[in-house]
């Protein structure tokens, strides 16, 4: 203690100027330094939030809900005469023989209402003889027939494949291409003449 009652500042209690910086008494602000790289409170950077509800990735992840193959089971007896009536029809499709009719491959299978408006136009083409829309979409297989450009009805897909011919298991579910198939006849390019030819000649299959 001094004469004039003034304390000698020791290393505690020496004031904050001579240390060259000031010692907060709230220390808070410094609870940030040691956040991560994206948190809250690191530096000026922008902030990353994790949203508690992770199912709009869910959804981003989920296959799409358009065909990928879409085959249309004809009772036409060749596959030249059913590219003739799908020709006039204008849809395109490649037709491929088969042992109980002829079977269009539709080229435009990325819309389901486009693939249904397709059936419909076949079948409207072929009149009284009903058709069967086959199209496996998402890993699903659904099947439904159709009659003078009508939908009648839903048909159990896996009914309608256990009677199917071997060319239609393997373009609908094998996944090969309709062009390593043998006798394929494509309606895209044809003729109305060409056509109204291969109609001529060619007859309905009868049960």
């Amino acid at each position: 203690m001094t004469a004039n009652g003034a304390g000698t500042p020791g290393a505690g209690d020496r004031p904050d100027d001579d240390l060259g910086f000031t010692v907060p008494d709230d220390l808070s602000g410094l609870d940030g330094l040691d956040a991560a790289p994206g948190e809250p409170g690191a530096g000026d950077g922008p902030s990353v939030e994790v949203p508690d509800d992770l199912s709009g990735l869910e959804a981003a992840a989920a296959e799409p809900d358009e065909p990928v193959v879409a085959v249309v089971v004809t009772q036409v007896a060749g596959a030249r005469p059913l590219a003739a009536a799908c020709s006039l029809a204008g849809v395109d499709v490649d037709a491929v023989p088969s042992p109980v009719g002829a079977l269009a491959v539709l080229r435009d299978a990325a819309d389901a209402a486009r693939t249904a408006e397709a059936a419909a136009a076949i079948s409207r083409m072929l009149r009284t003889s009903p058709v069967i829309l086959m199209d496996r979409r998402a890993g699903r297989i659904q099947a439904s027939r159709w009659s003078a450009g009508e939908k009648e009805d839903d048909l159990a897909a896996g009914l309608v494949l256990s009677g199917a011919p071997d060319v239609l298991d393997e373009l609908l579910v094998g996944g090969t291409p309709v062009g390593e198939v043998d006798g394929v006849e494509t309606s895209v390019g044809m003729s109305r003449w060409a056509a109204m030819r291969a109609l001529s000649g060619g007859r309905r299959k009868r049960d």
